[in-house]
């Protein structure tokens, strides 16, 4: 989901057509209500994922002039897909014929993007890299623990005309399928993610653009969770001037939480972190701007089967002020990642339900005067 600068909120989601073809289809809400949605683009062979899911923005210049992105396979690994971006300049009427914005031009994992409008009529890319987890031997390469090379952080901008600038390798070892997030700050571009260090620990970490270069990743607090696994559970960092929050979850020590911190100094430096979870979250985390602080959203367990979409309100003493459940849900992978963003004076909540037990779907959202 997107906010544009005029206010007006677009959702997109992925429609199965039939066995063989899906549909990126997108709506825009004008007032409280959502219009017919409409096609960007379609394919049959398409990687299609609960956590790794197409994204759709707006430039700040001009919203008629739309970007989207969505993952295609590249060769028959089952995780050899690319990263294909294409781009209306009419407000979706017509799309581009779709870019890639890596150029390695291996058949290997390229996914998780986050697309963030940054002005001077750019967008900025980042996505995880896998063209370092592909021998000549392996046909796959998501054995995450066999590969000799480890999956990569990398980001790009590119205009309107889909040309590329300046494209970096952020950090050169990242967990395997955590999601990125991107927020723009006054001194520029803030990039969160889970690292993942030789031994294991996959901490949230952080990189920030300055001028024309970038810093070392920084990992903003040592929860140290050490797991084998990818935990497909990324962060979410938003910005405002200098002002950053980051929420995130972990399990480190064999607790799971949901954590909050923010900083003052465009990412330089970031506060202790506050729980933010009621005990038994699963993660999936949000995270939204509010007048007198911040809005984090998070799915927090009932039983093995069921799950809370919740959301708390936090002040600027790193207070929690309220609690809200929006809706209950399936806990399994197929409720996805439940999004949160400010719409007026209200809070747009859009999730996905299940509807049977074959794990059927539908798109719901919600309103809230929080």
């Amino acid at each position: 989901m997107h906010i544009t600068n005029s206010g007006k909120a677009l959702l997109s989601w992925v429609e199965y057509l039939n066995d063989s073809t899906d549909v990126l289809t997108f709506a825009h809400l004008d007032g409280y209500q959502w219009s017919a949605p409409e096609i960007i683009t379609s394919g049959n062979n398409w990687f299609v994922n609960w956590a790794d899911f197409p994204s759709l923005v707006t430039y700040q210049e001009d919203e008629a002039k739309m970007a989207a992105h969505w993952l295609q396979k590249s060769a028959p690994g089952t995780y050899d897909y690319d990263v294909r971006i294409s781009q209306s300049v009419n407000g979706g009427k017509d799309w581009s014929p779709a870019f890639i914005p890596h150029k390695d031009g291996i058949a290997a994992e390229h996914g998780f993007v986050s697309l963030l409008p940054t002005g001077n009529n750019q967008i900025f890319a980042s996505w995880l890299d896998g063209r370092y987890t592909k021998t000549e031997n392996v046909s796959d390469g998501h054995d995450h623990e066999g590969q000799r090379g480890a999956m990569t952080l990398r980001g790009a901008f590119f205009d309107d005309k889909g040309q590329l600038f300046n494209g970096y390798e952020l950090d050169g070892r990242v967990c395997d399928c955590c999601s990125t997030s991107a927020a723009l700050t006054s001194k520029g571009v803030i990039v969160a993610y889970r690292d993942r260090s030789e031994e294991e620990i996959r901490d949230i970490s952080i990189v920030r653009q300055m001028d024309t270069d970038w810093t070392q990743p920084r990992t903003v607090f040592a929860d140290n969770w050490e797991i084998a696994g990818c935990p497909v559970n990324g962060p979410k960092i938003i910005a405002n001037g200098e002002e950053v929050a980051l929420a995130w979850f972990t399990m480190a020590g064999d607790t799971a939480r949901v954590k909050f911190a923010v900083s003052s100094d465009a990412g330089a430096n970031f506060s202790l972190p506050v729980q933010i979870d009621e005990g038994r979250p699963l993660g999936r985390v949000g995270l939204e701007f509010d007048d007198s602080g911040w809005i984090v959203s998070w799915l927090e367990s009932i039983n093995e089967e069921e799950a809370l979409i919740r959301l708390a309100k936090i002040n600027r003493q790193l207070k929690i002020e309220k609690r809200q459940t929006v809706s209950s849900v399936s806990s399994s992978r197929s409720t996805g990642f439940p999004v949160v963003k400010r719409y007026g004076e209200d809070i747009l909540v859009a999730w996905t339900t299940v509807l049977d037990e074959e794990e059927n779907t539908s798109i719901q959202t919600a309103l809230l005067r929080f």
